[in-house]
This record gives structure tokens, sequence and C-alpha cells, in this order.
């Protein structure tokens, strides 16, 4: 609300609401996904959700070969490939080393995973490695930006509710369970 009331519009005022659908931690996700499901349910108005890997590839646009590193902690990221701006490798969630492994091309990496993992790819790729920077640019224009070129093109789903995260591995929770000795 602080920032509505420092730009001087009100919540009326917005015709369209956009969220990040993911990757990322599955509490977040719900969360923020939740918020915007809200605001928008309760405006009445649209939401459209946009993966956080789409928005990282648009910075990366006038490169051919691009691979969207989110940091997934445990020594993992979470990935995905694009070329020519087309995603060719599906979202992955996996060590660093062996998605370097598939890497045959000259790839321009972008995200917070390349920002942390950028020693082992250029020590593996060697000239074949472009790290962005920044890294990991700010989203939250991106994402709008997104949303509002998909409103108008009319690929708009008709519920906010219909909106679903990008979960690339199950939640913390249900893996700390599932760790624990059965009795």
């Amino acid at each position: 609300m602080a920032v509505l009331q420092d730009a001087s519009v009100d919540l009326h005022a917005i015709d369209l609401y956009a969220v990040a659908t993911g990757p990322g931690s599955c509490t977040g996700l719900r969360i923020g996904i939740a918020t915007m499901q809200g605001l928008a349910f309760a405006a009445g108005k649209p939401l459209v959700g946009v993966s956080g890997f789409d928005a990282l590839a648009v910075f990366a646009e006038d490169e051919p070969f691009v691979a969207v590193w989110v940091d997934a902690w445990r020594g993992e990221v979470f990935a995905t490939r694009y070329e020519s701006r087309l995603e060719v490798e599906p979202p992955t969630v996996e060590p660093p080393a062996a998605l370097l492994r598939r890497i045959i091309e000259p790839t321009f990496f972008i995200g917070d995973g390349a920002a942390a993992y950028a020693d082992l790819i250029v020590s593996t790729l060697g000239d074949r490695a472009r790290i962005a920077e920044p890294a990991a640019p700010p989203l939250a224009g991106t994402i709008a930006q997104i949303a509002l070129e998909t409103a108008a093109s009319g690929r708009v789903l008709p519920q906010p509710d219909e909106i679903r995260p990008l979960y690339l591995r199950r939640p913390d929770a249900e893996l700390a369970r599932d760790a624990r000795p059965v009795r």
C-alpha cells in the first residue's frame, strides 16, 4: 500500500495484476501467488502469472544460447535453457555440474544461480561461457511488462485462482518428513 501511496495511485485504478510464478521456495511462491490472487479477485481484475525464467531471459534477448539459473540452495539450481528466445530445455532442479555437462555451445548465463556458480561455470566451459552483469537483475518491471504483453494478446486466464506456481521440487517440509526414520 505504501508504494501506491507514494505513487498517488488508488488501488481501484489498477487494471491488471501480475505475479511471479516461480521457481522459488514453495512457501514463498504460495504466499506471493495467494496474495496477488486475493487482490485481483477482490478488485475483479485479471491476474497474469509470469515465470521468473522468462523474465530473466528477457535480459538476454540478443543472445542465441541462454541458460537461466536460479539458486535452489543445497548445491542445486533451478534451470532452463533458451535458444533464440525459445525454451529448449524444460525447467529442472539439478546440481550445476550435471547441467554444465549438457552444454556444448557458447552460452550466456543469467540469474542468481549463475552468480553463485560463476567460478564453476567459467572453469568448466572456459570461453564458451559468459555471465550476465548484473547476473540477477531486478525483475518486477520486466514481469509487469510481460504481463501487459500477455494481457494485450488475450492470453489471460479467466480467474485469478487458476494461476499455479512453478514447483520444481517437493516442499522442504515433505523432504524432511520423508528423511525421518520410520518407527
